[in-house]
């Protein structure tokens, strides 16, 4: 058991204000503010960490895009129009888009 600081009454453990004097329960409102902030926080915290984790890996992703659709519409545009298609090009589609695409380019002497 615990008394409140201002009158003196007997309080039980879970009390939040006094039953004599209406005070609030001194350490008690602290301690319990404290920990739902704390754990608030927590909770902050790990979201963060995964919205970060998140925004990486999905611009991980999508920086190869940058190069990978220009260079596939570029050849598909050659291959419509009968045009010649570099070797490095084909280098490039090979180590950037698709390593058996790049092999098949390379094999092929037309």
């Amino acid at each position: 058991m615990k008394f409140c600081s201002k009158c003196g009454k007997e309080l039980c453990d879970e009390a939040v204000i006094c039953t004599g004097c209406g005070c609030a329960v001194e350490g008690v409102t602290a301690v319990q503010g404290r920990a739902k902030r704390n754990e608030a926080s927590g909770l902050q915290l790990a979201a963060k960490i995964l919205m970060i984790i998140g925004a990486v890996t999905t611009g991980w992703c999508l920086i190869p895009l940058a190069w990978t659709i220009p260079m596939t519409v570029s050849y598909c545009n050659k291959i419509k129009n009968n045009e010649p298609v570099s070797t490095g090009f084909k280098i490039c589609s090979l180590l950037f888009v698709s390593v058996i695409a790049g092999i098949l380019m390379l094999c092929n002497d037309e």
